[in-house]
């Protein structure tokens, strides 16, 4: 017995490239990011933002992957990091992950780091960017 996914509000077509009628068409696709609904994303955002430390910073990211299959990676900038701009924080392509969705995740974690700079400085330590100092 399958479980239905619960309805989830597609983009007006044109306006978003998410490749959700994609992934709906083709059998046997990953269809884990369906999960995430406008509710849900909200939630997901809200606790971006609120982050406690890089654990809770990559305890975030390993569950991203298992329960919607978004790989999302954050590392220093190939520049100086001046600003919480300077690190890169990528989203791999996942067909049905809105392109609005794919802005808010970046948009939030940064928002998390601003909040709590130790956070970042921690980031930037586990990438060695601190031994020379």
């Amino acid at each position: 017995m399958t479980a239905s996914l619960p309805p989830r509000q597609t983009c007006p077509p044109g306006l978003c490239t998410c490749g959700l009628e994609r992934l709906l068409e083709t059998p046997g696709a990953d269809t884990r990011i369906l999960l995430l609904t406008r509710p849900e994303e909200k939630r997901l955002i809200e606790r971006l933002e609120n982050l406690q430390s890089l654990a809770d910073l990559e305890k975030v990211q390993q569950r991203m992957f298992e329960q919607l299959g978004i790989r999302l990676s954050i590392a220093p900038g190939f520049n100086e990091v001046r600003s919480m701009r300077g690190i890169a924080i990528q989203i791999d392509e996942l067909p049905g992950l809105c392109r609005k969705t794919r802005q808010a995740i970046p948009a939030a974690i940064r928002r998390g780091l601003e909040k709590r700079p130790e956070i970042a400085y921690r980031l930037l330590d586990a990438h060695d960017l601190f031994r020379d100092s």
